[in-house]
């Protein structure tokens, strides 16, 4: 499925400023990093994430990014910080995302597949079985996100097509410069941005924010499915 406008996600906000560069710039939705598996200058501790979703202004969607894999923990995240969306990274097990939506009604599951090669496309459509959105991002041997670097668009693209109507959200090294030929080739329902948009790692630069949005929403060549 192809969309004529394409939704956008500025993660890694770490103050309230930077979340309103980044709604005047016209994102839809930021993301808070907390309980991350390594240090990180853009990780919140939980209850500063919550100061700053309690602040924003309605129809902008706060989602809490964590590596947590422990069930009883991402509750107490979420209870904590009140997003209105869940991004999983790392080793949270698929079989544990149904009771989270018996306790979180109101809750938006996006699922992180980390595009290495084309045996991600399977592990993405077992994600689409259970999340709202599966994610497709870059890792290393360090970091499962916000790596700055990009993977193979291709595959991505295959995923999208297999996924149908499940939304693919595209991460992984974009940045102002990348965006729109990312979204020409993958055509994903979302874009989702971290450091391609930092001053340096945990404050965002203004100007790049507004690039990335702007070339982001250029309008794809193909008619909408």
């Amino acid at each position: 499925m192809n969309y004529p406008v394409v939704r956008i996600k500025i993660c890694g906000i770490t103050t309230l400023e930077d979340a309103h560069v980044a709604i005047r710039a016209g994102a839809d939705a930021l993301g808070f990093l907390v309980d991350l598996l390594y240090p990180s200058e853009d990780e919140l501790a939980p209850e500063a994430a919550a100061e700053i979703v309690a602040a924003l202004p309605p129809f902008v969607s706060p989602t809490l990014v964590t590596h947590a894999v422990e069930p009883a923990r991402v509750r107490e995240l979420v209870r904590t910080v009140h997003p209105h969306v869940l991004q999983l990274h790392g080793g949270f097990s698929l079989d544990d995302i149904p009771p989270l939506r018996v306790d979180f009604r109101h809750l938006k599951v996006i699922k992180a597949v980390h595009v290495e090669g084309a045996e991600a496309i399977e592990r993405a459509r077992r994600a689409a079985q259970f999340a709202d959105a599966v994610l497709l991002d870059t890792k290393t041997a360090t970091r499962l996100g916000g790596t700055g670097l990009t993977h193979d668009w291709e595959i991505s693209r295959r995923i999208r097509e297999a996924l149908g109507k499940r939304p693919v959200i595209l991460a992984g090294g974009l940045n102002p410069d990348n965006v729109a030929a990312a979204i020409e080739q993958v055509q994903p329902w979302a874009v989702d941005v971290n450091s391609g948009v930092s001053a340096r790692r945990g404050v965002k630069s203004a100007a790049a924010v507004q690039s990335f949005v702007r070339c982001a929403r250029r309008r794809l060549s193909h008619a909408p499915a």
